[in-house]
C-alpha cells in the first residue's frame, strides 16, 4: 500500500513526534510504498524567519534521516520542489466547501494564537494537504490525533470529486498510534508537548543526554504517590509511562508493577536514564549528517525526481477527469 506523510520544518524534532508519528514511518517504511516529506509549504502558513526556512528546511530532512528513515526504502523529498502539489490544491479547492475549512479546529486554534497573521493559506491549509495525500494516491497516513480532522476532511473531497468527475482518487485512512497518539508536555500535562511552548516540557529528539536527565527530573506529578495509568486523574505520571513504554517496548501494566511502591522520583531516575540511552543513536548520527550536505541534498534530489513521476501521472488523470487541457 502507498503511505505518505510529512512535518512542517518549524524546529527540530522532539520526542512527541517521534513516539507519536515517526516511529510508525520507520517501522512501515519496511513494508510499504512510503512517500514522506518535508512540508515547508505549510510552514508559512504562521510566521516565520524567512532568513532561518532554508537552514529549517535541510535540518529536518536531515532529522529523519537521523531518525530512521531510509532512502532506499521510501521517497524523501522537500514538498514545494513537486509544484503540483500547489496546483492540485488549487484544483481540489474547487470542490472543497468554505463552510468546511472554517469547522477546522487547526484553523481556529492557529487564529486565536497569530491573530495578526490569519491568512487565506491558512484556511487552505487543509486543502494543501489534502493534495499531499491525493497527489500519490495514498492508502494510509500516519498521524497523531490532532491531524485526524484533515485526513476525514480529505475523504470528503475524495467522494465529492470522484463522484462529480468520476474515479480518480482512492480514498486514504488515517493510521493512528494504539498509544502515544498525544505526547503530553513535561512541564503542562494537559497540553501537547510542543517545540514552541513551555521548553521545560519538550525534549528534543536530539538533546544532551544531561538535559533530557534535569527535564524529566523536573517533570510534573500528581497527587498521590502511586505510579498508575489513569490519564483523567493522574495525567503527570501517565503521559511519563505513556512515554516508557513507548522507549523500552515494555506494556504499561509491566511498568505499573516494576515500579509498585516505588518513589516517583525513583520511576523519574529510571525513565531518565533510559530515555538518555535510547536517544544517544540519533544524536550522534545527526551530528555526522549534518557535516554532510552534499549526500543529503543528493538524497533529497533524487526523492524529488521519484515523487515527481507519481505526482504528474496523477495529475494527467486529474486534468483529464476535470476537463482542462494538458
Amino acid at each position: 500500500m502507498r503511505v505518505f506523510s510529512g512535518i512542517r520544518p518549524t524546529g527540530s524534532l522532539h520526542l512527541g513526534n517521534y513516539l507519536g508519528a515517526m516511529r510508525q514511518w520507520i517501522a512501515i517504511q519496511e513494508k510499504e510504498d512510503c512517500v514522506f516529506c518535508v512540508v515547508d509549504l505549510h510552514a508559512i502558513t504562521t510566521p516565520y524567519d524567512q532568513k532561518q526556512l532554508k537552514a529549517n528546511i535541510f535540518e529536518l530532512a536531515v532529522d529523519y534521516l537521523a531518525a530512521g528513515l531510509n532512502p532506499e526504502k521510501c521517497i524523501l523529498f522537500i514538498q514545494s520542489t513537486v509544484k503540483e502539489h500547489t496546483e492540485l490544491a488549487w484544483l481540489l479547492g474547487t470542490v472543497t466547501p468554505l463552510g468546511e475549512l472554517k469547522r477546522m479546529t487547526q484553523f481556529k486554534d492557529k487564529s486565536k494564537q497569530h491573530p495578526e497573521y490569519v491568512n487565506a493559506g491558512l484556511l487552505n491549509y487543509p486543502i494543501l494537504m489534502a493534495a499531499d495525500i491525493l497527489l500519490y494516491q495514498t492508502d494510509l497516513v500516519p498521524i497523531g490525533k490532532d491531524q485526524q480532522q484533515h485526513v476525514e476532511l480529505t475523504r470528503e473531497i475524495v467522494r465529492d470529486f470522484n463522484n462529480r468527475f468520476g474515479q480518480v482518487f482512492k480514498e486514504p485512512r488515517a493510521l493512528l498510534p494504539q498509544i502515544g497518539d498525544k505526547i503530553m508536555s513535561l512541564a503542562e500535562p494537559e497540553k501537547k508537548m510542543s517545540k514552541t511552548g513551555n521548553q521545560k516540557g519538550c525534549i528534543g529528539l536530539f538533546e544532551e543526554p544531561e538535559s533530557i536527565k534535569l527535564k524529566i527530573m523536573a517533570a510534573v506529578t500528581d497527587t498521590g504517590k502511586e505510579i498508575r495509568y489513569n490519564p483523567s486523574k493522574k495525567p503527570g505520571i501517565s503521559n511519563l509511562l505513556t512515554i516508557y513504554s513507548l522507549a523500552s517496548g515494555k506494556p504499561i501494566d509491566q511498568l505499573e508493577k516494576e515500579f509498585d511502591k516505588k518513589r516517583y522520583s525513583d520511576f523519574k531516575k529510571s525513565l531518565a536514564e533510559y530515555l538518555a540511552g535510547y536517544l544517544e543513536p540519533f544524536r550522534r548520527k545527526r551530528t555526522e549528517l549534518l557535516t554532510r550536505e552534499v549526500y543529503v541534498n543528493d538524497i533529497l534530489k533524487r526523492g524529488s525526481q521519484k515523487a515527481l513521476t507519481v505526482a504528474q501521472s496523477t495529475m494527467q488523470e486529474v486534468k483529464t477527469a476535470m476537463g482542462l487541457e494538458i
